[in-house]
């Protein structure tokens, strides 16, 4: 019996008909961009984009994969010569293509010289970034870099030494400013709103504090254009790299798994030299607002949503709570009343077919999202996309008794998670630590559990958690969710907006 032969470049030759490959010579491309963070979003997306553009126009464009966390790349991708499978799934129907736009791979986990090296190199002139929220040891609230984040007060004791990424940045910046001087663009792809400048201001209020002039260096020769990405591409299991080999006859441990919609939007605002993303569907804008806020209220705000109350009601995934009949109710009607009022008009798009396309596309059955993936970080996540539209509200005098839910559905979450809770389930979040200590200490107390964690300045703006309404809503409904029925929540503030809706169109008539 014949041993499986594993992805790589001398097998691209001989692949099945059902696998596309790359259309373009690999051997003659040479790297000219860097990516940081290489998990399945990144194969997924920017990878993707970038191949697609090499396939129409071969060009300088070749990316070096970087990881400065787990997991390592050498003995998935770096075994591959940086290809692998990636497959677009839509319920069951199954697209299979091999990308080949990475050309190298660095693992710089136990140190940060080969990232160094990588990201000071003359021929890098891009560098993209998915690195997740917390990557940015920002602090959600407001956006400052969090000089007490362990990591920042490791880096500016030991700037040549780096472990965070707005110290390796900086690193590299100053690496490449003292040996070569030529402009650096730093592209975010990551979901927080202003995210290049949220890079930006992270990367010179470290650069200040090393002095020497390095901050206003960066002024001058780096840009940080902001960057709205759109693609669900959930964590690759066994049973999708077992797939690809029954299905196409080849070993490839490094698969990405997405579905079929895709969006990169760009703010055009580059140091020098960038890709023609826009002739393979990327769009270049001078302002990705508007963009940016509809994809995370919206889209990201039904995932989030979504996430922890499907956790609390027992879903496991994205699709099992979209099917719920409660909670399809309760997603579309909080984002049609509530979260739609609060956004810009977008160029191209009307509301409420986005609505609709965003929920349709959680309905995709082989895109098997958990919902304890989704809800990882949520911390990181609920300013932008719960938050922010319920100031807005607030503002306004409008009701927020929908959007209050997945609020108090984020602290249900981690409180049940708590040791005086049972630890119902494992959880990974930044604020983890904080709101289980508040849980151990007040127990069932709602009122007391909800101020508490409304006094944590990190998440919650002091003006927001002051906020009569928004306190109330929220103590409400943590004490619901922290029943034994935690869907009564979702059926209260269902019908208590009910309630107020028709109050307004009586008063309306009036």
């Amino acid at each position: 019996m014949s041993s499986i032969e594993t992805l790589g470049p001398r097998l691209l030759e001989r692949l099945p008909a059902a696998v596309q490959r790359p259309s373009y010579d690999r051997a003659s491309l040479a790297p000219g961009m860097a990516h940081l963070g290489v998990g399945a979003f990144h194969r997924c997306h920017q990878a993707e984009f970038t191949d697609d553009l090499l396939s129409l126009k071969l060009a300088r464009w070749g990316i070096v994969g970087i990881n400065i966390r787990p997991p390592t790349l050498a003995d998935t991708l770096g075994r591959q010569g940086g290809l692998y499978t990636r497959l677009i799934r839509e319920n069951d129907h199954v697209e299979a293509r091999v990308i080949g736009s990475i050309v190298k791979v660095v693992d710089s986990q136990a140190t940060p010289g080969p990232a160094l090296a990588a990201l000071s190199s003359p021929e890098i002139e891009l560098v993209t970034m998915t690195v997740t929220e917390k990557g940015y040891c920002h602090i959600p609230s407001t956006g400052a870099l969090d000089l007490g984040h362990p990591d920042i007060v490791h880096d500016l004791a030991n700037p040549d030494a780096p472990r965070s990424v707005p110290g390796i940045l900086t690193r590299a910046l100053e690496q490449r400013r003292t040996t070569h001087g030529q402009r650096l663009t730093l592209l975010s792809c990551d979901n927080i709103p202003t995210n290049g400048l949220i890079l930006e201001n992270v990367v010179r209020s470290f650069a200040e504090r090393r002095g020497n002039g390095l901050a206003d260096w960066i002024a001058i020769n780096a840009a940080f254009p902001c960057a709205m990405v759109d693609r669900i591409a959930p964590a690759v299991t066994q049973d999708d790299l077992d797939s690809v080999e029954q299905w196409f006859g080849y070993r490839d441990a490094a698969v990405a798994v997405g579905e079929p919609f895709r969006q990169w939007v760009i703010e055009q605002k580059f140091a020098g030299r960038m890709p023609s993303w826009d002739l393979v569907g990327a769009t270049f804008v001078d302002d990705v607002t508007p963009f940016e806020h509809l994809k995370m209220r919206v889209l990201n705000g039904a995932q989030t949503t979504l996430a922890t109350l499907g956790v609390l009601a027992g879903l496991e995934h994205t699709f099992d709570a979209i099917a719920d009949p409660l909670l399809s109710v309760f997603v579309r009607r909080m984002l049609v009343e509530q979260t739609l009022p609060t956004l810009m008009p977008v160029p191209g798009m009307e509301p409420l077919a986005y609505v609709d396309q965003s929920l349709g596309r959680l309905h995709n059955t082989a895109i098997r999202h958990r919902n304890h993936q989704i809800a990882t970080d949520g911390s990181q996540k609920i300013v932008q996309r719960l938050l922010n539209p319920i100031r807005d509200r607030l503002s306004r005098g409008a009701s927020i008794g929908l959007l209050s839910v997945p609020v108090a559905g984020w602290m249900a979450y981690l409180i049940l998670a708590s040791s005086r809770f049972g630890k119902r389930w494992p959880v990974s979040d930044p604020y983890a630590g904080k709101v289980a200590a508040i849980a151990d200490e007040i127990g069932r107390d709602a009122p007391a559990l909800a101020s508490a964690i409304l006094a944590i300045e990190g998440i919650f703006d002091p003006g927001l958690a002051a906020n009569e309404t928004f306190r109330r809503a929220i103590t409400s409904a943590v004490g619901e969710l922290l029943s034994d029925d935690p869907m009564a929540a979702v059926r209260h503030g269902l019908g208590q907006d009910g309630v107020a809706r028709l109050k307004r169109s009586k008063q309306s008539a009036l």
